[in-house]
């Protein structure tokens, strides 16, 4: 008996098509199973050694290293050439709007943009890729997955989230370039087509792109220091990058080292949360309902349960210990969600609370290990 001619069955479609439906059921459908997960920075001064310990310690979901040790992959530092007003000579993280020759870096910025967004210039050859001493990590980390021919679960990469850029870079007279709406505009659209770059670039290889934006500024979210800014400036920003990380068929995470306002993130578009489970549990825990349907789409939970903070704290841990407090978080998120714990760890990620690029050596490899056997402890049982 023929089809109904209204079922459109994957084989009958062209093969670019297939593809495109394979990786968006691939995305909504992706499972975290308790996996461990490493956030972006490590204290070390090679890019190939960093790269094997990533490979060793986080095998399924590796992500491309970035070492503070060299100023120019500074999570400010890394994504400021190519935006309009950068000074490459400056100690400073500054566009400086004051040059005589702005105006024309300006257009010049935009007419890029709407190149490779709407012309199809190639993403990979403009500005809004790394390129240079600035992505030694990114393509090690590519060269080093290409040299291991094997799949992976999926690849993680970061951008710098718009909120902590746009108010750490200043102009050229210190104020923040979040309150330049240019300027803003221009590096929001430098972070979203560089996460698309990244998560284009992990696509190639057969694995489900995941990229972070990274906020540490989002932990001073309603003080002072933000108080002009709204929670609909974060989330119209963040999701800018979002939907172009979605058009690579990527997972977008948010990741914010400290307590925020949980609310505004719930309710986004955003596909996984990355929390400091060790310090702010008692926090993120306040907003079960929101919880409660954001895991019903689907999306993820990042648990940074291993304590980055300090030297002291971090050796002071056991692998019983972290995961006796992981089980405890999760059975209370069960009880006040009514979400069996089942579910909530086949949406769960184990990860460190934030990265490891200002600890010494030793104390980081000692998260590593730890952020490891938690995930290992979990998935066993």
């Amino acid at each position: 008996m023929p089809d109904d001619i209204n079922t459109i069955h994957p084989c009958n479609l062209m093969p670019g098509i297939k593809t495109i439906l394979d990786e968006n059921s691939k995305m909504k459908n992706f499972k975290a199973n308790g996996l461990p997960l490493l956030i972006g920075s490590l204290p070390m001064d090679s890019h190939e050694k960093a790269t094997k310990l990533v490979l060793e310690y986080t095998p399924d979901i590796p992500l491309w290293v970035q070492l503070p040790l060299y100023r120019e992959e500074g999570m400010i530092q890394q994504f400021l050439p190519g935006l309009p007003g950068f000074i490459s000579d400056s100690d400073k993280s500054l566009l400086d709007t004051s040059k005589p020759e702005f105006d024309e870096e300006f257009i010049a910025f935009f007419e890029e943009y709407l190149s490779v967004t709407e012309s199809g210039e190639d993403l990979g050859t403009s500005r809004f890729a790394l390129s240079g001493t600035r992505a030694r990590g990114f393509f090690e980390f590519l060269k080093q997955v290409d040299e291991s021919h094997r799949p992976f679960t999926a690849l993680k990469g970061q951008v710098t989230g718009p909120i902590t850029f746009g108010t750490a870079v200043k102009d050229e007279q210190d104020k923040d370039i979040f309150y330049n709406a240019s300027l803003k505009d221009a590096a929001i659209k430098k972070l979203a087509l560089n996460a698309r770059w990244q998560a284009s670039e992990f696509l190639k290889r057969g694995a489900v792109p995941i990229i972070f934006i990274d906020e540490p500024a989002l932990a001073g979210f309603g003080t002072s220091a933000y108080i002009t800014i709204t929670k609909e400036d974060v989330i119209q920003s963040i999701e800018e990058i979002v939907l172009e990380i979605h058009a690579q068929n990527g997972l977008a995470g948010v990741h914010v080292c400290a307590n925020t306002e949980w609310d505004m993130l719930l309710g986004s578009k955003i596909d996984i949360i990355s929390f400091d489970a060790y310090s702010f549990f008692d926090k993120f825990i306040l907003y079960p309902e929101m919880i409660k349907a954001y895991l019903a789409q689907g999306k993820l939970i990042a648990w940074g349960i291993v304590p980055t903070a300090k030297k002291e704290v971090i050796q002071a841990q056991t692998t019983k210990g972290l995961v006796q407090m992981l089980h405890d978080q999760m059975d209370e998120l069960s009880k006040k969600t009514g979400i069996d714990k089942e579910t909530i760890l086949s949406q769960s990620f184990i990860t460190p609370s934030c990265g490891t690029g200002s600890l010494d050596l030793d104390s980081a490899g000692t998260v590593l290990k730890l952020t490891k056997e938690v995930s290992d402890a979990f998935r066993q049982k």
